[in-house]
């Protein structure tokens, strides 16, 4: 092993951390994938839809809870967060960062549109979490407003795709072309 390889492995981020990375990598696309399958059913698939819309909705806010945990845990545990290797290029380290923030803003807001959308459709059936049937509808009913939030939600979870799809695109870079270098940064999520 390297000096490199050994200063990488000794600065992982804190376990936690790392095991809610991956937590919420796996409901992010899990949702993704069930958004994109469920609106392209036939109105006429009700069996299947009534089981992928309200799961939808728990596990949408299932995220966003867990959006508030990484919130909380960067804050607790930021002495012992790695910083940006150094040897990263200064656009590297922007779109880097830039990546990184929207990921965590929109990880807050697109379950929020999602939760606005299904409270102010007229037809909802309401909003379940798990061991609650129907979470408290904050809107007013009002097809307008849902249609507006429909599409926010809708072009919110591509764009979040997107970064998802830059964000693994530069740990397999730096991965892959920089193995054992000093922007080989994946070590520190495993």
């Amino acid at each position: 092993m390297s000096s490199v390889e050994a200063e990488n492995d000794s600065i992982k981020y804190p376990l936690p951390i790392r095991c809610l990375h991956w937590a919420r990598a796996v409901l992010i696309m899990g949702l993704i994938v069930s958004g994109w399958y469920m609106t392209r059913l036939p109105k006429s698939d009700m069996v299947t839809a009534s089981i992928l819309y309200p799961n939808h909705k728990q596990f949408g806010l299932l995220v966003w809870l867990l959006a508030i945990v990484h919130l909380t845990l960067r804050w607790r545990y930021a002495k012992m967060m790695p910083s940006a290797p150094s040897a990263l290029t200064s656009w590297e380290r922007i779109l880097s960062h830039a990546v990184h923030k929207l990921l965590i803003l929109l990880t807050l807001l697109v379950p929020m549109l999602g939760y606005s959308l299904s409270s102010s459709f007229s037809q909802s059936d309401g909003v379940p979490f798990f061991m609650i049937p129907h979470l408290p509808e904050l809107l007013p009913k009002n097809d307008s407003a849902f249609a507006v939030f429909q599409a926010l939600h809708r072009y919110g979870a591509y764009t979040i795709l997107v970064l998802i799809g830059l964000h693994v695109l530069g740990a397999l870079k730096h991965r892959l072309m920089d193995k054992g270098g000093p922007t080989d940064v994946l070590p520190r999520m495993m």
